[in-house]
């Protein structure tokens, strides 16, 4: 048994999965002077600040859309409540009575409950694929789920509980193959993974913004493809064609009611600017380390003059926050191999994952380990069955509780590993 270091921090956080935490300290900051300065109605009147404010969101629908690849009009980019909200709407405004749609068992109760709500009061059939035994979704078995009455396929990119990476690329062929529209949840990837809804063809792709995007709580939205119209579920104001009796038709007030979360926006616009600085960095570290001296300084000339775009960077940024996490997480599962009671859930692949781990220990509740990391060691873990039941289910897991879900982030420092490492070895040596 190894001692606890000898001060701790408060919180060492490594529930990431949840909501990351901290935020790029440009979030915080832009947030706080963006709402102070213009926290005005946006599109609701033609001042000054209203016009400047709407001048943000649209600034931050253009980066949201070349973050994920989609080349058509910035409109469809929608806000919401939450990642929730939007897999509410996305598969509400899709799916009509007697259709027929495909999930899978690893999903999270945003798409489970509205799945079963749809089923029991609008007449929808649903078809649930299984993973295998390692946690992964075999393309072949939503492919054999395929029915004439198929309206669409609704995909957990990576599962919140054991963070394994489904094949999107493969699922999306099949869809487009079948005429079937896609839904993906890329709670767990977005922000981690790069995602090109063009290539993919993807239907709608729906996002929380707390998560790996490094907003706020409380903002979240989706992408919705130019051949896709969504019904939908919201009504209200929109500051435009107030006179019809019905939502207008033109995107995003198509999807948008009411006030939307300015502030949330906001954070959103900063994480996007951070992310393009990251990866501007990455980009600038890569150059420097195949070039040198006066070829340096000529390569660094040439890019100054070709600038690469928003969605290049970002995906150069995100390659980078994939990597440290994954580090980070590498160490987690090797320190649980540790122990031979300790059982880890599914068996995610290194080259198709996110950095959660889920895991049991045998002779101990999951409540007391969870416990114990909380009150003994200041760790903040996700314990419980994660709001994805059904994957509990499969495991066998649910009545001891669930698991302990570890998920580091990028901002995950030397001493959160160190004292989450001296608490493993404290509760389970």
């Amino acid at each position: 048994m190894q001692h606890e270091p000898e001060a701790m921090k408060d919180n060492a956080y490594f529930d990431n999965a949840a909501t990351t935490w901290p935020k790029p300290e440009p979030v915080y900051r832009f947030m706080d002077s963006f709402f102070r300065s213009h926290g005005v109605n946006p599109g609701r009147s033609g001042s000054l600040l209203a016009v400047e404010a709407e001048q943000m969101i649209t600034a931050t629908r253009r980066m949201l859309a070349g973050f994920f690849g989609f080349s058509g009009s910035a409109n469809r980019v929608i806000f919401t409540l939450n990642g929730t909200d939007a897999l509410n709407m996305s598969i509400g405004g899709l799916v009509s009575p007697g259709d027929h749609l495909i999930t899978t068992r690893l999903e999270h109760n945003a798409v489970l409950r509205t799945a079963n709500h749809l089923e029991r009061d609008a007449r929808l059939a649903v078809t649930r694929v299984a993973a295998q035994a390692d946690g992964y979704i075999d393309p072949q078995d939503i492919k054999a789920a395929l029915r004439p009455d198929t309206r669409a396929i609704v995909l957990n990119h990576a599962s919140n509980v054991i963070g394994c990476v489904q094949d999107l690329a493969a699922v999306a062929a099949i869809a487009r193959n079948a005429g079937v529209h896609l839904i993906v949840d890329a709670a767990q990837t977005a922000g981690v993974l790069p995602i090109d809804m063009d290539d993919l063809g993807i239907s709608v792709l729906t996002f929380p913004g707390h998560k790996g995007l490094f907003g706020p709580m409380g903002i979240g939205g989706m992408i919705v493809a130019e051949s896709v119209d969504l019904a939908p579920q919201r009504f209200g104001g929109t500051g435009v064609d107030s006179l019809s009796d019905y939502q207008p038709d033109a995107y995003p007030y198509h999807l948008e009611a009411g006030t939307v979360s300015l502030p949330g926006i906001a954070g959103l616009h900063a994480a996007q600017l951070w992310f393009r600085e990251l990866g501007q960095q990455q980009h600038e570290a890569a150059l420097a380390e195949s070039l040198s001296g006066e070829a340096l300084s000529e390569a660094t000339a040439d890019e100054a003059d070709q600038a690469l775009d928003h969605g290049t960077l970002c995906r150069l940024a995100m390659q980078h926050v994939h990597q440290v996490e994954l580090a980070h997480l590498a160490r987690i599962e090797a320190k649980l191999r540790e122990f031979k009671a300790v059982n880890i859930l599914a068996d995610a692949r290194a080259d198709a994952r996110v950095a959660t781990i889920s895991f049991t220990v045998d002779g101990l509740s999951t409540e007391r380990v969870a416990d114990q990391l909380d009150a003994d060691h200041q760790i903040c873990a996700r314990a419980g069955l994660q709001c994805a039941p059904l994957v509990h289910v499969d495991a066998k897991t649910v009545d001891g509780g669930g698991t302990i879900r570890l998920s580091p982030g990028y901002f995950t420092d030397e001493e959160d590993m160190q004292q989450l490492l001296a608490a493993l070895d404290d509760i389970l040596g």
